[in-house]
């Protein structure tokens, strides 16, 4: 009997997708969904905040208590593997690089820490997404930019694309597999092609094309790579009619701490454009960085509410060693950033109802789970949709015309 695995995946999508290359490439194990039942856990770590590293390290040492094995990788393995492996708490520890040898690394008797290096290229091809209706595609690894609270292009290297090929490889692959909905990631996915004559927007009509893409979606773009090529596609009837474009504040005074590139007068003109071809917009947003004072907090809101915003991946600042934010003053007061992340998020929730009250169209849904005649999925402008019916539904597109707008979803009965 092989042994059991089971993966536990922090943090972004990337990492999601790092984990299926890593399930792919088990020969001598079996992969499980159930953690209660598996001999080994590879933990897939993230590092994005001081937070994040205290998650993964929590998790280790309630897995360690049950006996099992215990392998760490991703992001926290480059900050915090070390540690985590001199002082025992795991087997073994191996960077993203190393991912494809994971079947091999898994029988060393000897414990092993192969951090590896930043500047791979991934050519993994992935067949099938373990308990997933849509698939995730990454095309690219690595960031160049600087932001100044930021710690990813230190455990994730520059920018650096995957082979197109590759990429639209495992799109067939998947599509004749069954899977009609992708989404392209990576560390920066509009930096995909920079400086070799690539971009974004040519690999998505390229994808477009393969039998059975229905629809594509993509991560998160800067506001900067939204550019003439990207907008030649924004009326294609595959892409997604949610875009998530990342701009971290909505005060000019704040980006330029936070070492940003975009300037708001420039995201209202996009995010106005945008929402005029009725597009859903979501965006991250730090609440509570270093110097947001109450000013600027104002200054931001009244900003925010000129974006059309309807989807918000906010964070509470939280301190990343080894960044420059970390010891920027003044800091911000916890209570203050709790009451300032209460008002986004009922700015962005009123928002996304009036947009789907407004937008009153037939909505595609894929539905993704599910049971007892209530079932779950995401239409076209990433809005949640719950769906009752009497047959399974799981992993089907469907069409709805006729539905009920609540505050956290779209309700419909099929």
């Amino acid at each position: 009997m092989k042994p059991k695995v089971y993966f536990k995946t922090f943090g972004c999508r990337t990492n999601v997708f790092d984990s299926q290359v890593m399930m792919s490439a088990l020969h001598d194990y079996e992969v499980t969904e159930n953690e209660a039942d598996a001999d080994i856990v590879i933990v897939n770590s993230c590092t994005v905040t001081n937070g994040a590293d205290v998650s993964v390290r929590g998790y280790i040492n309630q897995i360690e208590k049950q006996s099992k094995k215990v392998f760490l990788t991703g992001c926290g393995a480059h900050t915090k593997g070390e540690s985590l492996f001199s002082t025992g708490k795991v087997q073994g520890v191996f960077g993203q690089s190393e991912k494809m040898k994971v079947n091999t690394l898994l029988g060393n008797v000897e414990r092993f820490y192969q951090i590896g290096d930043l500047d791979y290229i991934d050519d993994a091809i992935v067949d099938e997404f373990v308990g997933k209706s849509r698939a995730f595609i990454k095309i690219q690894e690595g960031c160049n930019f600087r932001c100044s609270y930021c710690i990813i292009p230190y455990v994730r290297g520059d920018a650096r694309s995957m082979d197109e090929a590759k990429i639209l490889e495992q799109v067939s692959r998947l599509a004749s597999n069954g899977f009609g909905e992708f989404v392209l990631t990576g560390t920066n996915v509009g930096s995909y092609g920079q400086g070799e004559g690539r971009n974004i927007a040519a690999l998505m009509q390229k994808m477009a094309l393969i039998r059975g893409v229905r629809r594509i979606r993509v991560g998160s773009l800067e506001p900067i790579q939204i550019n003439d090529a990207f907008r030649e596609i924004l009326d294609e009837p595959w892409l997604e009619r949610h875009l998530h474009i990342a701009i971290q504040h909505s005060s000019d005074a704040m980006l330029r701490i936070m070492n940003r590139r975009n300037r708001i007068a420039n995201d209202m003109e996009l995010f106005g454009m945008l929402h005029a071809k009725g597009f859903a917009l979501g965006t991250d947003f730090i609440v509570g960085h270093p110097g947001e004072t109450d000013t600027l907090w104002e200054e931001a809101m009244q900003n925010l509410r000129q974006l059309h915003l309807t989807h918000i991946h906010p964070f509470t600042y939280s301190k990343r060693d080894g960044t420059p934010s970390a010891t920027m003053k003044p800091e911000v007061n916890g209570n203050v950033s709790a009451q300032r992340m209460a008002e986004l998020n009922a700015l962005i929730d009123a928002n996304n109802r009036r947009f789907r009250e407004e937008h009153r169209v037939a909505l595609e849904v894929l539905v993704e789970s599910g049971e007892n005649g209530l079932y779950t999925g995401y239409d076209q402008f990433y809005n949640k949709v719950l769906i009752e019916h009497t047959e399974d539904l799981c992993g089907d597109w469907i069409t709805l015309e006729h539905y009920e707008v609540h505050n956290e979803y779209t309700m419909a009965k099929f």
